[in-house]
């Protein structure tokens, strides 16, 4: 199952990047993912995140780990958890209005392919979105100073 959305955001490149990096400052804007800890700083190739998003009734806590990151282009990161794995890529398009985001998230696994009516895409779009859309508030008011 692939999932992808885009949100184009009026802000310049570097106020995104700096935004959707740096995870001192996801606890503020980003209602998404909730406890989010690292032994960095800054997300970075190799780096993993530890956090809890809530995609059914009950939290998930994963592990995310950072495969690819290329400053102001790309973000790659992947997390697995018991049959089910999970890779979102997120580029960074410079256009003349703003930034376009978009993440491409693909899920695969024995779950996936067993019981994928089970997994709720509607409400997994649903959390890339409001994702975009925190990312896109905060970039835009410039939450980061």
């Amino acid at each position: 199952m692939v999932i992808q959305e885009s949100i184009l955001i009026n802000a310049k490149v570097d106020m995104v990047w700096k935004t959707f990096t740096d995870l001192t400052c996801w606890k503020d804007w980003n209602t998404v993912m909730g406890n989010v800890c690292s032994n960095e700083k800054c997300l970075s190739c190799g780096g993993e995140i530890l956090c809890c998003f809530r995609p059914f009734l009950f939290p998930v806590k994963t592990k995310i780990k950072i495969e690819e990151v290329i400053p102001y282009e790309r973000i790659v990161w992947s997390a697995q958890k018991k049959g089910f794995s999970a890779r979102n890529e997120f580029s960074f398009q410079d256009q003349e209005r703003g930034v376009l985001v978009t993440s491409r998230e693909t899920f695969t696994g024995f779950l996936v392919r067993a019981f994928g009516f089970f997994l709720p895409k509607r409400r997994m779009r649903t959390l890339i979105n409001t994702f975009l859309k925190d990312l896109k508030t905060a970039s835009e008011n410039q939450f980061i100073l």
